[in-house]
């Protein structure tokens, strides 16, 4: 076995943003050409759980289906962590916030400064756990990545603005849901697409979560708390 079939699987949080529900639009953001992972793509924003998202207060916690989903299927309940790292790549990437105005409740993290300098406390509950994949073997970096929806509505502030927005994805924009596969997609992500297309009109948490696994001896389509998906 090589050293890349080798790289641990880091747990992960992807954020899809939806707006306008009548003609919806996603937002998305181009990686850049020397990124280790998935260069050139467009993707949602999102990343690796960091070990301090354990330690965020959220003012208002996971809806309590999404929370049960995200404990299937893993040894440990990082619910929390993946509701908070979803928040935090969420305005890294795009500058966008999910949060609600309030005070911190003791010393701010140095990576939420200018979260809580927009006086604002994450929130958590608008976050659908709608999709979870884990990269394949034999990529240079893997993830078991759990996607989060959310409307537009649910954010603090305007949806446009992505002045605080890092370098990391370039591009950002709102683009169209039905004009989204005309870009340059992961399989994932095109995967992802679909799911989302079937839950524009839709702010309750799905009951069954579609689960795309892959590991080192071989991929199954499978449904977190349904049976196996048919062929």
């Amino acid at each position: 076995m090589t050293d890349i079939d080798k790289t641990a699987v880091r747990d992960a949080s992807t954020v899809i943003v939806l707006r306008d529900p009548d003609r919806p639009h996603v937002l998305m953001g181009q990686r850049g050409k020397t990124a280790a992972f998935m260069p050139d793509k467009f993707v949602f924003p999102g990343g690796a759980v960091d070990a301090g998202d354990a330690d965020i207060p959220l003012a208002r916690p996971l809806p309590p289906l999404c929370a049960e989903r995200l404990c299937e299927d893993c040894d440990r309940d990082i619910a929390h962590d993946l509701a908070t790292a979803a928040v935090r790549e969420l305005f890294e990437e795009t500058g966008l916030a999910l949060g609600q105005p309030g005070a911190w409740p003791g010393p701010v993290p140095e990576d939420w400064a200018r979260f809580a300098a927009r006086s604002l406390v994450p929130v958590a509950d608008p976050l659908q756990f709608v999709f979870r994949a884990i990269t394949p073997p034999g990529r240079p970096r893997r993830f078991d990545a759990r996607f989060f929806l959310v409307h537009a509505e649910a954010l603090a502030g305007d949806p446009d603005d992505f002045s605080d927005a890092c370098d990391e994805l370039s591009h950002l924009q709102w683009i169209p849901l039905a004009e989204a596969r005309r870009f340059d997609l992961p399989f994932i992500t095109e995967v992802v697409l679909a799911e989302v297309t079937a839950r524009a009109h839709d702010r309750t948490p799905p009951a069954s979560v579609p689960f795309f696994r892959n590991d080192d001896e071989e991929s199954l389509f499978l449904r977190l708390k349904g049976a196996q998906a048919s062929d």
